[in-house]
């Protein structure tokens, strides 16, 4: 079995595929976690956090049998995942559009992280996750959760956290999401054609398709400074993809607000959306920072109601 998160893998994508997978394999169902591209570089420094070997890339899972974290769309998996066989579904975001032939595992839950899905899946089969592990899934849940001052944070987060850290032997979690974050908002050197596809997600609505990336950041000074380079590769992958919308959202996880980048067919209608207003193909989002529970709900509202 093969398990995997979505593209443009973050913290979650990454480190709940590997604790499923490693749970997987103390139950006696073989299985083996991949990526489907570079993950970024929180989730990297998580990796180096737990001294973890980065799981490979793959593109293609025809024919496998597959279970899938993070995620329920199709156009968030591989190019060919219609010809896997989808044993099961571990996310904690709206349900997709992602159907199967036989029935299949769910775990979907409203929380603030799937790795806090995975941990206890780990207290249902009576299992502890290893140290590494432990880490890299307490990792996740200070990333989805900002530190768990995120909307979508609950107390079974905070659980799942906690016992964690203490698994993995992390004596302080305020300090160790300081160092998690520092690594986050080094985008210094990173070009704006990564940056724009920084944790991106393309959503469909009433047959639109709209890519929205999102970059953490503790200050947006530097993003900021590079937004004509941005905007500039935004314009280019919107007309090359054909998106009604491309959009970069720059959350400040400490002042905990998010301005928008975007490159639309109707900005003004995605803006209205957000009760926003778009000056300088940008918009200003004042106490937003979760893309799943503070902006799709609302652009969904907008195309589909």
């Amino acid at each position: 079995m093969l398990v995997l998160g979505h593209q443009n893998p973050d913290c979650d994508s990454l480190c709940s595929a590997i604790g499923l997978a490693a749970l997987f394999n103390k139950i006696g169902r073989p299985a083996t976690p991949i990526l489907q591209g570079e993950p970024n570089p929180e989730a990297k420094f998580l990796l180096a956090q737990a001294n973890y070997k980065e799981p490979e890339i793959r593109t293609e899972v025809a024919g496998e049998e597959i279970f899938i974290v993070d995620y329920s769309d199709w156009n968030q998996g591989t190019a060919d995942m219609k010809k896997a066989t989808i044993l099961g579904i571990v996310d904690h975001h709206k349900l997709g559009d992602i159907t199967t032939s036989t029935p299949l595992e769910c775990w979907i839950w409203p929380v603030g992280c799937s790795a806090t899905i995975v941990y206890n899946m780990y207290k249902f089969h009576n299992q502890t996750p290893d140290a590494d592990v432990a880490k890299l899934m307490m990792g996740a849940i200070i990333s989805d959760t900002v530190n768990f001052k995120g909307p979508t944070t609950t107390d079974i987060d905070k659980v799942a956290a906690k016992e964690l850290a203490d698994i993995a032997g992390v004596a302080d979690l305020q300090v160790f999401a300081e160092t998690q974050f520092e690594a986050k908002s080094d985008i210094a050197s990173v070009p704006a054609s990564e940056l724009i596809l920084r944790d991106q997600k393309v959503f469909e609505m009433a047959g639109h398709k709209l890519a929205i990336a999102q970059l953490e950041l503790t200050s947006l000074e530097t993003a900021l400074s590079k937004k004509e380079e941005m905007l500039a590769e935004m314009k280019e992958l919107h007309t090359s993809k054909g998106y009604h919308s491309t959009i970069v959202l720059l959350t400040d996880i400490n002042k905990l607000d998010t301005t928008a980048l975007i490159i639309s067919k109707d900005a003004d209608k995605v803006a209205q959306a957000l009760e926003s207003k778009v000056v300088d193909k940008a918009f200003e989002l004042p106490g937003v920072v979760s893309r799943k529970k503070q902006i799709i709900p609302f652009l969904q509202s907008a195309f589909e109601g």
